[in-house]
């Protein structure tokens, strides 16, 4: 537990005022249900000891705090059973803005990844098959071949330095997060990474991959299908590294992608969902019970999705049923987003009842017909549908979701399966200790994961936090973000608590301050 663990427990005793420690004796106000401070103050609970001598070296500092870690955990689960922390309901939705659903009359949908939940088997084909691309196309070694894919490798929201081959996790302020770089498949050494970034953890903004996910230098990975490439990377160059073979980073790192891609572009992926959707697809009887409870109160629908037509439609009927286009308004497939939100050229296309696209110019967007390309200038211009009353759903926060929100003002709803399991984790105790801090690759929902916690992250994979949570909420429903202080604000952040009590770590200390 040493860095990060050591911190976590040197904070909790600092803030419940190190009672029996080197802080009793500060000047620190008293704190209800604890007393005064001073050498001989006691937290209600903790086992009373002799008084602790301030600690002379590191390792009677992590004996200390080690001790004072103990102390506290015994106080908390005597006084607040495990169970009683299960706060956090993983079917509900999260709201960061203020929104009611009886304003809302539109509801636009992407396809993958929101309509469709795609079983965890498809990320092995896609890893496997990009894999043999790389071999048999691009004439990288046999040998990578041995590589398999490991789905507690990586998780969205990594960021990868292509000219340091570097997979790792960045802060919102820019700031690299030590114990989470790797090259390849091994950790990298916090000193080194500070030293590969000229003595600093922060990432030049012109660096960064931006906020919409493109940069000269840094690439982050953020939709769904990444988490096969950033595990066939990583296997690629820890396969390079290991039999000390020279290569490019860039090339590597555009020949892998490619590879992904043309999983995708040449149909593959769709082939192997078609041909056995009962497995690959997953609870499509509540995708067709959002949707029929959303039109029989009366709400337009819409599809927009990069998917071909016949993926699309074939998808559908297993999930929904053969009468599926009379639930949308508007179907838009082969999308080409995110350009279709930026580009103002590209003109809507119809397609026939046989998917062949027709030359005839798009004057208004009909019910049950089906639409290629095109731009959301276009669409806009065609539906009219603008503002607040629109609420989209994507699970691309990048190009699915923050254009819309910043440019157009739709409301954007993010579905993130990742979140159930974040939250089975935070409301279960038992496995919170069992995490290894120093092995961390974290992301988006940063999480630590050690030989038990993946089996445990793998069964909890096959959970849901998707769109049929809509099925919880009235279509009335008005959803209010939760309110927190800010840092300056009063002290009611959950590290400044003492069972029984609020206190300002430190106060004493501050005196001075005018």
């Amino acid at each position: 537990m040493a860095g990060a663990g050591l911190r976590a427990a040197a904070r909790r005793w600092l803030l419940c005022g190190g009672h029996g420690g080197p802080r009793a004796a500060s000047s620190s106000p008293s704190c209800p249900g604890c007393g005064p401070p001073g050498p001989g103050a006691h937290c209600p609970g903790v086992p009373r000891s002799a008084p602790a001598q301030a600690p002379t070296s590191g390792a009677d500092l992590s004996a200390h705090l080690w001790a004072r870690y103990q102390d506290m955990r015994r106080l908390v689960h005597d006084l607040l059973p495990p169970e009683v922390c299960s706060l956090l309901n993983p079917a509900a939705i999260y709201a960061n803005n203020e929104i009611s659903l009886r304003d809302v009359e539109v509801y636009g949908f992407d396809y993958d990844y929101t309509l469709a939940q795609y079983a965890d088997a498809l990320h092995p084909e896609i890893f496997s098959t990009a894999r043999d691309i790389l071999i048999e196309h691009y004439k990288y070694p046999e040998g990578i071949r041995k590589y398999d894919y490991n789905p507690s490798f990586a998780i969205r929201g990594l960021h990868y330095d292509i000219q340091k081959s570097l997979l790792m996790k960045i802060d919102a302020f820019h700031y690299v997060q030590l114990g989470t770089a790797y090259r390849g498949l091994q950790p990298v050494p916090d000193e080194e990474v500070i030293e590969l970034y000229g003595g600093t953890q922060h990432i030049p903004l012109y660096q960064m991959s931006g906020f919409y996910g493109k940069g000269p230098s840094i690439k982050q990975f953020m939709d769904i299908f990444s988490l096969p490439e950033m595990a066939l990377l990583s296997c690629v160059v820890d396969y390079f590294l290991g039999h000390s073979l020279e290569f490019d980073q860039a090339h590597l790192y555009k020949d892998v992608t490619d590879a992904i891609r043309d999983v995708h572009v040449k149909g593959l992926m769709y082939q192997w969902i078609e041909q056995d959707m009962e497995k690959y697809i997953l609870r499509g009887d509540e995708t067709f019970a959002v949707l029929s409870r959303l039109v029989a109160h009366g709400k337009q629908l819409f599809l927009i999705t990069n998917s071909p037509f016949s993926f699309v439609d074939k998808g559908m009927r297993h999930m929904v049923g053969p009468d599926w286009r009379q639930l949308f308004d508007v179907v838009i497939v082969q999308a080409d987003k995110p350009s279709f939100f930026t580009d103002r050229r590209k003109p809507f296309r119809k397609l026939d009842e046989k998917g062949s696209l027709q030359w005839d110019r798009i004057t208004r967007l009909e019910k049950g017909k089906i639409y290629r390309q095109g731009n959301l200038f276009d669409f806009l211009r065609l539906t009219e549908w603008r503002g607040p009353r629109v609420l989209y759903f994507g699970d691309h926060l990048y190009s699915d979701l923050a254009d819309l929100m910043l440019r157009h003002g739709w409301r954007t709803g993010a579905i993130i399966p990742e979140l159930e399991r974040e939250i089975r984790i935070i409301n279960t105790e038992q496995y919170m200790h069992s995490l290894t801090w120093q092995q961390a690759l974290t992301g988006l929902l940063e999480r630590m994961q050690d030989a038990e916690s993946r089996q445990v992250l793998a069964a909890w994979m096959k959970e849901r936090q998707e769109l049929s949570c809509l099925l919880n909420y009235r279509v009335d429903f008005t959803f209010y973000p939760r309110r927190t202080p800010l840092q300056h604000e009063a002290p009611l952040w959950m590290d400044q608590l003492c069972t029984g009590c609020m206190k300002t770590p430190f106060l004493g200390d501050m005196a001075h301050i005018r």
